[in-house]
């Protein structure tokens, strides 16, 4: 990966910022899909928001009717993992560039290649907490969910983790998650 000279760590900060899908008080997002009938986590999608549980993401997947419906759960749930995937992901590399920024960009190289590892094992620690079947289309929705204590707990347990990573994720980690949240909303909070 070529090295980023901290002048392009602030702007490739406020890109991802502006770039991850993210909600407040449960999963909101630009875009609707309308479907009448649907839970709200269906119509709004993939998200990272606060609510009184926590500070979670949450990913939204579907299948097409398939013949075999634990087939079509399986897709589902499958789909919705990579969605949260690709949330947590984006997350991750905020944090990693808000630490490699803070640390002169001298360790941007060895925590980038953690990050895949990092997103792994959590994913294997979500959940599918709910599913819902669209009875015009057929289609199956699933939704996953993260906690962002999950993932701090899974970092500070990774034996081969950079230090200063693990350290600024476990002190930063949760504002940088709040930012996010609070940039995508322009609400300032929950």
């Amino acid at each position: 990966m070529p090295r980023l000279t901290p002048r392009l760590i602030p702007a490739l900060f406020a890109f991802l910022i502006a770039s991850v899908p993210l909600g407040c008080s449960g999963p909101r997002i630009e875009s609707d899909l309308q479907i009448k009938g649907a839970p709200d986590w269906v119509n709004e999608g993939t998200a990272m928001f606060r609510d009184r549980k926590g500070r979670l993401f949450h990913g939204v997947g579907s299948a097409p009717p398939m013949g075999d419906l634990s087939l079509q759960a399986e897709t589902a749930d499958n789909r919705a993992r990579a969605e949260l995937a690709r949330a947590l992901t984006t997350y991750l590399e905020v944090v990693s560039s808000d630490y490699s920024a803070a640390a002169g960009g001298r360790s941007e190289g060895s925590v980038t290649r953690q990050l895949e590892a990092v997103t792994r094992l959590n994913l294997a620690g979500s959940r599918i907490v709910a599913r819902w079947r669209d009875k015009r289309s057929g289609v199956l929705y699933s939704l996953a969910e993260l906690d962002l204590r999950r993932v701090r707990a899974t970092v500070r347990a990774m034996e081969d983790m950079d230090p200063g990573f693990r350290a600024h994720l476990q002190r930063a980690g949760a504002n940088l998650f709040d930012a996010l949240v609070e940039r995508k909303n322009g609400d300032g909070g929950t």
